[in-house]
């Protein structure tokens, strides 16, 4: 089981998001039957067996194993990761463009962005899972408290003429075999969670 699945394909995303099926991928992060689960759901096996064949339908849930049960074979399945992120590429004709409006200030520019990220990533994490191979990836997270608006944007400034720096020092346009990869640095608010 994957800790986190990118789902990308527009019908997989549409299974997903029904509020039925999302519980039971929530209580396949451990495995279990129809019959388990429909205790848990408080719902008919035989319509968790419905949506659990549109889960698997889609790769959202896998088989684990089977069990005989009298005369009947009970099937065993888990969610295929932990957590799920749909992709902006899901919403082909509507998914968010960075280009359009590039705005370094603007929160919905940076959303953009960060829909571009989820996207690109999971196009690499697919193609990495079948060459079985690992993506080469790097991300910082972290909180810092600003005395002021004018802070800030100072901080805004020396970042982006830190960063700009760092990738003039180790860019370079000639490197035979190179690969390009992709900078993202933001800064927003934090949102503060429920309890916290």
């Amino acid at each position: 089981m994957f800790e986190v699945a990118v789902i990308e394909d527009p019908a997989a995303a549409e299974v997903s998001l029904d509020p039925v099926r999302a519980r039971l991928l929530a209580e396949l992060a451990e495995p279990g039957s129809a019959t388990m689960l429909a205790a848990k759901v408080g719902l008919p096996r035989q319509k968790v067996n419905y949506h659990l064949k549109a889960l698997e339908r889609h790769g959202l849930v896998e088989l684990v194993e089977e069990r005989r049960k009298g005369n009947m074979t009970e099937r065993v399945m888990r969610a295929t990761a932990a957590s799920y992120v749909i992709s902006p590429a899901a919403l082909a004709a509507v998914q968010p463009d960075p280009s359009r409006s590039p705005d370094r200030l603007s929160a919905r520019w940076l959303l953009a962005v960060a829909a571009q990220l989820v996207r690109d990533v999971g196009e690499l994490i697919t193609g990495a899972t079948a060459a079985r191979k690992r993506v080469a990836t790097f991300a910082l997270d972290g909180e810092v408290r600003f005395a002021s608006a004018a802070d800030r944007a100072a901080f805004a400034e020396e970042l982006a003429g830190a960063v700009a720096a760092l990738v003039g020092k180790y860019h370079d346009e000639t490197a035979e075999g190179g690969r390009d990869h992709r900078v993202i640095v933001a800064v927003h608010p934090s949102v503060k969670t429920h309890g916290a």
